[in-house]
């Protein structure tokens, strides 16, 4: 029943109600701070109204009605919103949430104007801030560099050429560089996350809603990117071809507090700011090893360590698989977003509806690849 419908006495009966729901194991705070919120606010409405009423029956009682003064006064000029006021609105951030919803961008296009009726509509700031923090937290993804090109991106990178050289005016012409050149091609592809949530869930209004999803899907997907560059690094050849960079390897059947400067040592000049990237499983090993050599020497060399469970373990891995990974996630590596960081939602409430359950699926447009060689050194068995 809409809460304008009620009695006092039936809105005063919920709220106790509440008190007592907030208490179950697995009740959803949220949704119940926010219907008491809203029964604070009409019984509050509804004693103003009546206070209001109040005063104007004794008004009318005693004759003392006021006489309304009537001042002249400029008109007003009116004010004109920012489209970042907009994006910002409660009115706004309500109309997206239903918008994501139902695919019905009607509302949120008559709230950013009545000239946009085309384009992309834009996503609150908060929600951007979700997306980013998402991105941010995964490890990986936070070091990498990221463009936002339409369509394929063909990135070139040097297979090899000739150094610079110091030249004396008047010895003779500077020798013309030699360059060889390869082109990778980066093909977006859709990373596809799905959950089910709740009628209850469901039915959760503007911000509530957008964070519910939103916290639930991006860090997801921003997982299953890192997972697919860490899978193209461990298939890069060696030797650079035409198509790939090249990553060299190094093999080890042990781990020993030596084994990342060994691979420090086979990254080019320009891979400056190396991380480790490895299975937490073979963190413990390298760990292990310190401890074995009294802590005489740090295994990582300084380097931060960034965890992805899809590298195999040191004491998973068999022959030829990649259990370690050194390299510069910022200088070889590059994701392109064509349609940018947010992310396309579609629900269904069909496929769940005996259980109660809407299965929402997320989706980004994205493509990752490596685009420097020996950016990246891989320790295999």
């Amino acid at each position: 029943m809409n809460l304008k419908e009620m009695e006092v006495a039936q809105l005063e009966e919920r709220n106790a109600q509440i008190l007592e729901e907030i208490e179950v194991d697995g009740a959803d705070l949220d949704a119940l701070q926010e219907e008491a919120r809203a029964i604070r606010e009409e019984l509050d409405a509804r004693k103003a109204e009546a206070a209001k009423k109040a005063e104007i029956r004794s008004q009318v009682a005693t004759g003392e009605i006021p006489v309304a003064v009537v001042e002249k006064s400029e008109p007003e000029e009116r004010k004109i919103p920012t489209m970042e006021e907009i994006r910002n609105s409660k009115a706004y951030i309500d109309a997206y949430a239903e918008y994501i919803k139902n695919e019905d961008d009607t509302e949120c296009r008559a709230l950013l104007s009545e000239n946009a009726t085309t384009g992309t509509i834009p996503v609150p700031e908060f929600v951007y801030d979700i997306v980013k923090t998402a991105w941010d937290r995964e490890g990986i993804t936070r070091r990498v560099r990221k463009s936002y090109i339409q369509g394929n991106l063909k990135v070139g990178f040097e297979i090899s050429g000739s150094d610079a050289t110091v030249h004396t005016e008047g010895s003779g012409e500077v020798a013309e560089e030699t360059l060889v050149l390869g082109t990778v091609t980066m093909i977006p592809k859709s990373i596809k996350k799905w959950i089910s949530i709740s009628d209850e869930a469901m039915d959760l209004r503007g911000e509530a809603f957008l964070r519910y999803i939103y916290d639930e899907l991006t860090y997801k997907i921003a997982k299953k990117a890192a997972d697919e560059l860490i899978a193209k690094i461990e298939a890069c050849g060696t030797v650079s071809t035409t198509t790939c960079p090249g990553v060299p390897k190094i093999v080890s059947t042990t781990v020993s507090v030596s084994l990342v400067a060994s691979a420090m040592s086979q990254l080019s000049d320009e891979a400056a700011n190396p991380v480790v990237m490895m299975n937490k499983a073979t963190w413990a090993k390298f760990k292990a090893a310190q401890y074995a050599g009294g802590f005489n020497v740090d295994p990582f060399e300084g380097l931060e360590v960034e965890f992805n469970n899809t590298i195999k373990s040191f004491d998973v891995a068999t022959t030829g698989q990649t259990w370690l990974i050194v390299g510069d996630l910022d200088q070889g590596a590059l994701m392109n977003f064509p349609n940018g960081e947010d992310i396309n939602f579609k629900f269904d409430d069909i496929s769940l509806a005996t259980s109660d359950l809407v299965k929402v699926i997320g989706r980004m447009f994205v493509a990752e690849d490596v685009v420097a060689q020996n950016a990246f050194v891989k320790v295999t068995k």
